[in-house]
């Protein structure tokens, strides 16, 4: 494929450049990027996947690494920006994203501030590909939801506002039940509560209902294609009630909410399973299934994305290609001939015998750009 062909089938999303100031091991530094695939090489614990971390957190304003965001702002400093334009449509945008120790992080679209997340994201769509998320079969259902949030966000504003308003209720009412003042009136104050979480909850889990329906369909062609047609794959919501039975499970789940003093019914409790040929991954996969069956995942969110936004999403892949045989390589790399690509590496002598093109390289050490 030639570059003016790979330009021209990009051009309607492209990150074109980002600036870092004290943001994990950076202390200022640019990036301008190319519309193709882009490497950043070096050493480990150089920095590389902290450039994929700012990538993510401008898009979704949060970061899947650590529990505080006030762990992105480098060693010393109080805190740290974010600064990244893009080409959308052909029209040029900016987002400013400002993370401080002592106060909430502070965000804006093209210099104007925007209190809530659900109006960043959606403007740039990435999907990530980690190492961690070639466990994600095996590993926890928190995991597993993260996956099925990082996407519908990205995808649904409401989706935002809702899992947003969500999680505060539930922090909410887990403070209250561990309230021991209100006494006799606890009831009466959870009923307040339970209307809001069962209103929330009821449209965040039809909301994951549908989005795996329509990743299953595009799942089990992937997976068929690169399985050689030797295994059927499906995606199995496992959701902690359905959304009209949300409303009894909060009430008869109250008595034991007031014993253990959290809330232990709703949709943050979900979960869903993977099978091939009627078999659960999870408990029964080998390794080189459960590989297989995270990539075909990873391709087939890529493909919902372009199917529901018109758009070829932003794709992060962080030292991914290693930890893949050459058969898996192949099926993701035919991904990237389509998308502006992220991925970082040890050395350039990873990608030799590869049949994709290295538009722009990056040398990262110590958190600098050291040669190209």
């Amino acid at each position: 494929m030639k570059r003016d062909e790979i330009s021209g089938l990009i051009r309607q999303m492209q990150i074109e450049s980002l600036e870092l100031k004290n943001f994990r091991n950076y202390e200022k530094e640019s990036f301008v990027f190319d519309p193709g695939t882009n490497i950043l090489y070096g050493d480990n614990a150089q920095g590389k996947t902290n450039v994929l971390e700012a990538l993510e957190v401008c898009a979704t304003t949060r970061t899947h690494r650590g529990k505080h965001e006030s762990e992105v702002i480098r060693f010393g400093e109080e805190d740290a920006h974010l600064r990244l334009f893009f080409r959308k449509k052909n029209i040029s945008r900016k987002i400013d994203i400002h993370i401080r120790r002592s106060d909430k992080k502070g965000a804006a679209l093209d210099g104007v501030p925007v209190r809530k997340a659900a109006d960043i994201y959606g403007q740039i769509h990435i999907v990530s590909f980690f190492p961690e998320d070639l466990g994600m079969i095996k590993n926890s259902p928190k995991e597993r939801r993260r996956f099925l949030d990082s996407q519908l966000c990205q995808l649904n504003s409401g989706y935002v506002l809702q899992l947003t308003e969500y999680n505060k209720i539930i922090r909410q009412r887990n403070a209250l039940l561990k309230d021991v003042r209100y006494g006799d009136q606890i009831d009466a104050v959870l009923d307040i509560w339970d209307e809001k979480m069962i209103s929330c909850g009821s449209f965040v889990i039809r909301q994951r209902e549908e989005f795996l329906k329509k990743l299953n369909v595009l799942v089990k062609e992937i997976h068929e294609e690169i399985t050689d047609g030797k295994e059927d794959m499906q995606l199995v919501y496992e959701p902690d009630s359905s959304a009209d039975l949300l409303k009894d499970k909060i009430l008869k789940n109250r008595e034991k909410d007031l014993r253990w003093k959290q809330s232990t019914a709703g949709p943050h409790k979900d979960d869903f399973k993977v099978e091939v040929n009627g078999m659960d991954l999870r408990q029964y996969g080998s390794q080189g299934q459960q590989r297989s069956a995270a990539l075909s995942i990873k391709i087939a969110e890529i493909a919902l994305v372009r199917e529901q936004t018109g758009d070829d999403p932003i794709l992060l892949l962080d030292d991914v290609l290693s930890e893949l045989d050459s058969r898996r390589q192949k099926k993701l790399l035919q991904c990237i001939e389509k998308t502006q690509t992220f991925l970082t590496c040890t050395g350039m002598d990873e990608l030799i015998g590869h049949s994709f093109r290295v538009d722009k390289a990056f040398h990262i050490r110590e958190g600098h750009i050291t040669g190209s």
